[in-house]
């Protein structure tokens, strides 16, 4: 009985690295159904402005521009390591000075797999899109690419039995 579940476990398995290894590697970024419109902020936006903008729109991080030209990122990483530690007056202290200056970017035409691999390689969250005048045109996210995957396999994560050892959260965490 129990070699029949290792078995089909393995199928599936299979299954999964069948329809997973294709859809990352030759699908386009713009093909992830959650992407949004990017949130900009100016160099000379406060910190605060940049925060409410950030929570305004339920996003992780703000595309820095100017003159219509991504010059950089700022992520709710940037609120926590740069602006918490040091008690940093939000309303005084400039995007410019806290943000990411020439963030790595990709394009709405780059495969999906580029994505994984910025945020992997790098320990990025967020990876700004430009078009080929480097404007921005949107933020890929982790999240983005986490809903995309369980899209691929909905019965397999979103049916998953009960399970004390596994308390499955009925809410998400976090404000």
């Amino acid at each position: 009985m129990n070699d029949h579940i290792l078995e089909e476990e393995a199928i599936a398995e299979e299954r999964a690295i069948e329809k997973l290894g294709p859809a990352i590697t030759r699908l386009p970024i713009r093909s992830l159904p959650t992407l949004k419109e990017p949130v900009c902020v100016k160099p000379s936006s406060t910190a605060r402005e940049a925060i409410e903008a950030m929570n305004q729109h339920r996003v992780g991080c703000v595309l820095v521009e100017e003159r219509q030209m991504l010059t950089g990122v700022f992520s709710e990483r940037d609120v926590l390591t740069k602006l918490a530690t040091c008690n940093a007056n939000l309303d005084t202290t400039l995007v410019a000075d806290v943000m990411t200056s020439d963030p790595e970017c990709l394009t709405l035409d780059d495969g999906v797999v580029y994505a994984l691999n910025k945020m992997s390689v790098g320990g990025f969250r967020h990876v700004p899109l430009i078009d080929a005048e480097g404007r921005p045109t949107g933020v890929v996210s982790m999240r983005d690419i986490v809903d995309f995957i369980v899209d691929l396999f909905p019965s397999e994560v979103l049916n998953l039995p009960p399970s004390p050892a596994h308390s499955i959260a009925r809410q998400r965490e976090g404000a």
